[in-house]
């Protein structure tokens, strides 16, 4: 994930309506003492190139049971994992397909992807490993028995594309109950997004990813689970407030903080009492916070 100036685009679709709520730093965080989760960003990816399934394994084999991914569509229609829009980071694109300049993912088919190489960049140990696609993701996540955080990467770009990540994830058996239940969340920066997740699936967990003004908290509590803020913004008042309003489901909204790579950047988010960290480094966060 990126910082960005989902700020801007989070007001513009809430509006300016909402009452000021005060920011307590008395409020009481729920879960006060418990370690929060450990998220493994794009899958272990400090240990494994990001977003592959190479990462998952990884994740897996530290015992991490919650992975991160990122989602993007193709030419032709197809779901695919990785965090750019564009293949140039982390593939061998400009080898493969020279003349097809400035290499953006909804500008090749899913059969070109997946001819390139998306491990080579990361070291020689990973060389020919794959972009994979949505599918093949949660049928390694589900292999491992892990839970999936599913970002919606750039949705302008992709008129459509929560119908059809639900769709993905209930012809895989990702909507059932069980998965409901505790396994699955949608995440994106797009409060529009978001909104039309939970409004075609209201079953599903969602998160907003930014920091949205306290504002604008009671109206984000009416479409997100949980509110996911960069650790470089975050106060131990501002987690009690988020905390403090119910999402559409009833419980509290929780907060999953990213991404933190470092002890004592860990340390201090879980004194703060947030529910989750997203990282790159899963083993470093657990070793310093229990989780």
């Amino acid at each position: 994930m990126h910082a960005r100036a989902a700020a801007a685009s989070i007001s513009a679709l809430l509006g300016t309506a909402a009452l000021l709520f005060p920011v307590s730093p008395a409020a009481a965080a729920p879960g006060a003492g418990t370690p929060p989760l450990v998220i493994a960003h794009r899958g272990a990816s400090a240990h494994a190139p990001e977003n592959t399934l190479a990462a998952v394994d990884k994740a897996a084999e530290l015992g991490i049971r919650w992975v991160e991914n990122d989602v993007q569509r193709t030419r032709d229609g197809a779901l695919v994992v990785l965090h750019d829009d564009n293949l140039r980071r982390t593939t061998d694109v400009e080898e493969v397909f020279p003349g097809r300049a400035p290499w953006k993912v909804k500008d090749f088919t899913a059969a070109e992807i997946a001819r390139l190489d998306a491990g080579s960049w990361f070291g020689p140990a990973y060389a020919g490993a794959r972009v994979p696609t949505l599918e093949q993701f949660v049928h390694r996540v589900e292999r491992h028995h892990q839970k999936l955080l599913l970002e919606i990467k750039n949705p302008e770009l992709y008129p459509g594309i929560e119908r059809q990540t639900l769709k993905v994830l209930s012809n895989e058996g990702w909507l059932d109950s069980s998965h409901l239940s505790g396994r699955l969340i949608v995440q994106s920066f797009s409060a529009g997004s978001v909104r039309t997740v939970h409004e075609l699936k209201p079953g599903v967990k969602t998160a907003l990813l930014g920091t949205p003004r306290v504002a604008d908290l009671p109206v984000c509590a009416g479409f997100a689970d949980q509110i996911n803020p960069s650790h470089s913004t975050l106060s131990s008042a501002y987690v009690a407030t988020v905390q403090s309003f119910d999402g559409p489901h009833g419980r509290p909204l929780e907060v999953f903080t990213w991404t933190v790579d470092d002890a004592a950047t860990a340390q201090r988010v879980a004194r703060y009492g947030v529910d989750g960290i997203i990282t790159n480094r899963p083993d470093v966060v657990r070793e310093a916070v229990g989780g």
